[in-house]
């Protein structure tokens, strides 16, 4: 039976100091990439599939910390591993395609407008003179910092009574901080799946386990503290944003939580009554 896990014999010589961690990784990247009729998914050429190995290459590296020995071996782990990293490289990969062909598009629409009149475009786009209430938009630019540009916040900071460099260094804070939440949220979503595959093990147990025994007992309680754990992993995955959150905001602009929901509350309040009044001009005209 061990000679059908050599990884989990490489994990073992790690284990023993026989061999350092970079030496387990390249032998683990070697093996699921020997054994590519094994391991790939989704009907890649081996091209593919090696574009899709140097991507999960950084993987390894966590997943050799952190492995429990739950009851699956070290090698049936990895190729969970695997086999669900390769989904997600699929969707980006997917994602990269559709944004690609959104690019060659837009540009054809434009090569196909060449030959008309050109608009005439001013060399610098006009700073902005004054806006109403400096302080709630500062809030509300602060909010969406990710759809604004360098040379939108430049053009910005004077209305709003604010440094440049200043205000670029507080978009940098939340940027920062979105950074920490992405990697946060990656290293939950590997955890629910390795969570999701140990319920899948105990499942299997606990339909070999003779009913009514003290194992059968065993695994069911195990079984259901699995599944409570993944269930409440879950919800803790569905409500991590990666947006910058009222708290963060009045963090950085050093004020408090409640000043930063009143701004938002009456900015949100002047917009819903603009487009109430747009929907009777509608009717009306």
């Amino acid at each position: 039976m061990k000679d059908n896990l050599p990884l989990t014999k490489l994990l073992n010589r790690y284990a023993l100091g026989l061999i350092n961690k970079k030496d387990l990784e390249g032998h683990i990247f070697k093996f699921i990439l020997d054994n590519y009729q094994q391991f790939h998914p989704y009907g890649w050429e081996k091209e593919d599939y090696m574009d899709y190995l140097c991507w999960f290459y950084p993987r390894i590296s966590r997943a050799i910390e952190n492995y429990q020995d739950t009851g699956a071996s070290f090698d049936a782990y990895i190729n969970s591993l695997v086999r669900w990293g390769s989904k997600e490289y699929r969707a980006r990969e997917t994602d990269h395609h559709v944004a690609e062909y959104a690019c060659w598009k837009a540009k054809a629409l434009d090569d196909a407008a060449c030959h008309e009149e050109e608009d005439v475009y001013i060399e610098q786009e006009p700073v902005f003179d004054s806006v109403s209430n400096p302080r709630q938009v500062l809030v509300l630019l602060l909010k969406s910092y990710h759809y604004m540009s360098s040379d939108f916040l430049d053009r910005i900071s004077p209305a709003l009574n604010i440094d440049k460099e200043k205000l670029r260094q507080l978009v940098e804070e939340l940027r920062k901080l979105r950074l920490q939440r992405e990697e946060n949220i990656r290293e939950l979503q590997e955890r629910i799946h390795s969570q999701f595959y140990r319920c899948i093990v105990f499942e299997k147990k606990l339909k070999l386990a003779p009913p009514n025994s003290v194992r059968h007992e065993k695994m069911k309680r195990r079984l259901d503290r699995g599944r409570k754990r993944l269930e409440s992993m879950r919800k803790r995955l569905s409500g991590m944003k990666i947006g910058a959150s009222n708290r963060q905001v009045a963090q950085i602009l050093e004020s408090a939580k409640g000043t930063i929901d009143a701004h938002l509350y009456t900015v949100k309040a002047k917009g819903e009554k603009y487009g109430d009044e747009s929907e009777v001009e509608d009717t009306e005209q």
